[in-house]
């Protein structure tokens, strides 16, 4: 099912194109923050996400709090067919798609070799390979346009292997990075950008039972560093840069036996 919803727009009381931003999995945590950032920044929105319901409560909150144009599809990153169609009727619809974020993913993992195959698996076919049909959309896109910008949501948990509940976690967040990287290097004489973000901890509904994480920040503010980092459209960036570029560097060199012991 497809879901099609838009603000009240007329598009004779523009003076030129507004911008416009997609991202995936924006019915709630970190997407729902990002949209509202970008929104107060006047950014037009192209949101999907499979909660529909919550869609629809965004989409309403944000057309009435900025002036701006929100679209909303329903949208299973997992039905690979459906992703390509969602970002081709999306950049349709605006003539234009200025920023793809591709941010839709799950947390679930469970430890290696004790019997919850099924979770794990989810969880890498989410954050992996339904990335892939994202990024392969997406620079289908911005290929066709001739510019704009690809930013993946990594994490910092890909600088390294990390133990327990968080080894497929990291793993699937690692291979995006590496995946964004890739296409920055084959995109890097055009004029497309590609940004690769390795959020620390930010306390979201989706975590809002976890103990306290280490520098962690309310979903406001991590979202407000998120939106900043991807404007200036650097190849990749910690959110927020402090402390976590030197936590990355850490993890990256200590003894394995250590950055195991900070998970």
């Amino acid at each position: 099912m497809q879901v099609c919803v838009s603000s009240e727009y007329d598009e004779t009381e523009m003076t030129q194109r507004s911008r416009t931003v997609l991202i995936t999995g924006s019915s709630s945590g970190l997407g729902a923050g990002m949209a509202r950032e970008f929104a107060a920044r006047g950014y037009d929105l192209a949101l999907c996400a499979r909660r529909t319901e919550r869609l629809v409560e965004l989409q309403r909150e944000l057309a009435s709090a900025f002036d701006v144009r929100v679209e909303i599809r329903a949208l299973d990153v997992n039905e690979h067919e459906q992703v390509f169609a969602v970002f081709n009727e999306f950049a349709q619809v605006f003539g234009h798609l200025d920023r793809i974020v591709v941010n839709a993913g799950i947390g679930e993992g469970r430890r290696i070799g004790t019997g919850h195959f099924g979770t794990n698996l989810r969880t890498a076919e989410t954050n992996f390979i339904a990335a892939l049909a994202q990024c392969e959309a997406a620079v289908e896109i911005l290929r066709r346009q001739g510019s704009g910008h690809l930013v993946v949501i990594s994490s910092m948990s890909a600088k390294r292997g990390l133990p327990r509940h968080l080894t497929t976690y990291a793993a699937t967040k690692a291979a995006v990075a590496h995946l964004a990287e890739g296409i920055r290097a084959e995109l890097i004489k055009t004029p497309i950008k590609v940004t690769t973000l390795f959020p620390g901890y930010i306390r979201t509904e989706l975590n809002a039972a976890a103990k306290k994480l280490p520098f962690e920040l309310q979903e406001r503010v991590g979202c407000q560093h998120m939106v900043k980092a991807i404007e200036r459209e650097p190849a990749e960036a910690c959110v927020p840069g402090w402390p976590w570029s030197l936590v990355g560097i850490l993890m990256q060199t200590l003894p394995l036996r250590w950055v195991a012991r900070m998970n």
